[in-house]
C-alpha cells in the first residue's frame, strides 16, 4: 500500500467497513469525514481505493500487525520478543505486585481546610 492517502482516509475507509460497508466508494468516505468536519482529497481517496480494490483489508492489518512485530522499536518488547521466540518468554509469569490499600479512616486533611483535625463542626 503506498502511503499517498492520509490517516483521516484510511481511518474513514476502516470506519466504512466496520460500519458494514464492505467496499466503500469515494462517497462513503467524504460522508465520514464529512461528519466529522473533515476535509476529504479526491485524488488521495482515488489512489487509496486503487491500492486497496480487490484486497482483503483483514488480511492486510495481519500483515501488517506481523511487520510491526518485527519492527517494533518500544513499549510491549516482551511480547515481541515471546512472539519472535515462539513464546518461550510467556512460559515465565510475572509476580504480581500487592496493592497497599489506602487507609480510609484518616481523612482529617490535616488542617487543610482550617481549623484541626479535631474538629468536629461540619
Amino acid at each position: 500500500l503506498i502511503f499517498i492517502a492520509t490517516m483521516k482516509h484510511l481511518a474513514a475507509y476502516l470506519l466504512a467497513i466496520l460500519g458494514g460497508n464492505n467496499d466503500p466508494d469515494e462517497a462513503a468516505i467524504k460522508a465520514i469525514l464529512s461528519s466529522i468536519g473533515g476535509e476529504a482529497d479526491s485524488a488521495k481517496i482515488q489512489q487509496l481505493l486503487k491500492e486497496l480494490k480487490g484486497k482483503d483489508i483483514n488480511e492486510i492489518i495481519k500483515e501488517g500487525s506481523a511487520k510491526l512485530v518485527v519492527t517494533s522499536g518500544g513499549g510491549g518488547g516482551s511480547a515481541a520478543a515471546a512472539s519472535a521466540t515462539g513464546g518461550e518468554a510467556a512460559a515465565e509469569p510475572e509476580p504480581e505486585e500487592e496493592e497497599e490499600e489506602e487507609s480510609e479512616a484518616d481523612l482529617g486533611g490535616g488542617g487543610l481546610f482550617g481549623g484541626s483535625d479535631d474538629d468536629d463542626d461540619w
